[in-house]
């Protein structure tokens, strides 16, 4: 467009400058003019074209840039999400592992020591029922042997006793026995002694 006006104010000064001319002097120099103005206009009217042919041609190719910009951009923004979830997903997983083996260990130590807890008591009660037992054993065994010691005692008191009376009854049956042999003895030995005084009175008699 400045180019076209250029071309303009310069017939004007040509035609300016040439005042003799008269009649047809005139077309010979207003058609070449006009004939510069047209090819002018064109030329320029080409050159503007093919500037916007560039123009446009940068427009696309930044346009094109700017998206293969933008897409290559939204793609390691997409990528680099992608990579942050996929760490944050790794990282809740890994916690999430941790807590459950946190999780796993107290839960296990808490059975542990409740296991303990109760085999404690549990071995508490059986000691104290085993304890139970072996002192209703040993009070029944002593009940048991203070019974049978009881009865012996008593059993050989009794035959001590009555061995003492049967043997104090058999020692004063002998005694008794002793002194009737003692008389039995006396009275023979006195028969006797009166048989042969007769016996020997008799043959005195007899003489």
């Amino acid at each position: 467009m400045i180019g076209i006006f250029l071309v303009q104010i310069a017939t004007i000064v040509l035609i300016f400058l040439s005042p003799d001319l008269e009649g047809y002097a005139w077309l010979r120099l207003a058609f070449p003019l006009l004939m510069v103005d047209v090819f002018a206009a064109f030329w320029f009217q080409s050159i503007a074209k093919d500037k916007n042919k560039d123009e446009l041609a940068n427009l696309k190719d930044e346009y094109v840039k700017e998206k293969t910009q933008r897409e290559d951009s939204y793609s390691a923004e997409k990528a680099n999400l992608n990579d942050n979830y996929l760490k944050e997903k790794a990282k809740i997983q890994l916690n999430a592992e941790r807590a459950k083996t946190k999780l796993v260990k107290q839960t296990q130590k808490q059975i542990a020591r409740e296991a303990k807890v109760t085999h404690s008591k549990a071995n508490f009660k059986v000691g104290a029922t085993f304890a139970a037992a072996i002192g209703v054993g040993a009070l029944m065994l002593l009940i048991e042997l203070f019974t049978f010691g009881l009865m012996t005692l008593t059993t050989a008191g009794g035959a001590m006793g009555g061995y003492y009376l049967r043997a104090k009854r058999e020692s004063k049956g002998e005694a008794l026995l002793s002194k009737e042999q003692l008389k039995v003895i006396s009275v023979d030995k006195a028969g006797e002694s009166l048989t042969k005084e007769r016996k020997l009175l008799g043959r005195l008699l007899g003489r």
